[in-house]
């Protein structure tokens, strides 16, 4: 490849954040420089490296073979630290999404140990419930529920967890608790917004207790958990944040008990950047540390 190293350099941030915006911020640069930049190399390299998608640029063929010549510069000029020492490669930004629940109990700690260690690391979570993207420009994690099925990244089984019914004490006080499956029906779910709901795995209320009706929905967990708390309803929440609350009861654990997966779906090109391997493995690190925690094993 006959490219300007410079030139190269900015097509490496872009592909990290897949905007010449947020690319030309991190590089002190103006976003015209950057696109004159990534102009430049494509007629150098004789070809297109960038190709307009959903939600920013994705590298071509050509430009993903010129971001691995990329970041073997970027390699060797990070070992021209200060004083001979190599500073700390765990650095940068790192982009993923989760779930709610899964960012709040298990992403968040694992990047704040993390960062005490390696503190030029910058961690961005966007939390959602969905099915893992095609086309995820920008992203270098994404932690999803059920297997996914996707193409040109590397998807890993990270863990798993167990969703039960609650109840607060106050509800059951007033209004009974069911001691059957089919007495749940009585009661109104708090849960999921069902014609919103992209996950299939998450589908397990209504495929349990199809008959039971909905009473408060929200496409945020941390809704369905205080809404529970509340007396909204019964909620079908992950253990692992309804067993936190000693207001809560677990309701017929031994009829109810959905086990999901969680998998880390992780582009080819993110696992070369030693920040991304760091937070990956934190998280692995973080899933096993809370095992019993997650499948509802965790002593209240």
């Amino acid at each position: 490849m006959n490219a300007n190293p410079d030139d190269l350099l900015v097509l490496l941030e872009v592909s990290r954040s897949a905007k010449f915006t947020t690319a030309a911020q991190a590089l002190g640069l103006n976003h015209t420089t950057v696109s004159r930049r990534i102009a430049a190399l494509e007629k150098s390299l004789g070809g297109r490296v960038l190709a307009r998608a959903a939600g920013g640029w994705e590298l071509t063929e050509l430009g993903e073979r010129a971001v691995r010549v990329a970041e073997q510069v970027e390699e060797v000029l990070a070992t021209l630290g200060p004083g001979g020492r190599a500073p700390d490669p765990i650095t940068g930004v790192v982009r993923m999404t989760a779930t709610d629940g899964f960012s709040a109990y298990i992403a968040a700690p694992a990047v704040a140990r993390l960062r005490r260690k390696h503190p030029g690391l910058s961690v961005e979570v966007v939390t959602m419930t969905r099915r893992a993207l095609q086309q995820r420009s920008g992203l270098d994690i994404e932690v999803v529920v059920g297997e996914p099925q996707v193409h040109r990244a590397e998807a890993v089984r990270l863990g798993e967890y167990m969703l039960g019914m609650y109840a607060s004490r106050a509800y059951l006080a007033e209004h009974g608790t069911p001691g059957t499956v089919a007495e749940l029906n009585d009661h109104p779910l708090v849960y999921f917004v069902d014609s919103m709901l992209q996950v299939d795995d998450l589908d397990a209320p209504r495929r349990l207790v199809p008959a039971m009706r909905d009473g408060l929905t929200s496409t945020n967990v941390f809704v369905h958990v205080e809404a529970t708390r509340a007396g909204a309803g019964i909620g079908f929440l992950p253990c692992f944040m309804g067993d936190l609350h000693d207001d809560l009861v677990r309701l017929l654990p031994d009829r109810i008990a959905e086990l999901l997966p969680y998998w880390m779906v992780l582009r080819p090109d993110s696992m070369r950047r030693p920040a991304v391997a760091a937070v990956v493995q934190a998280l692995r690190d973080q899933v096993t540390m809370h095992r019993d925690a997650l499948l509802g094993r965790s002593a209240r």
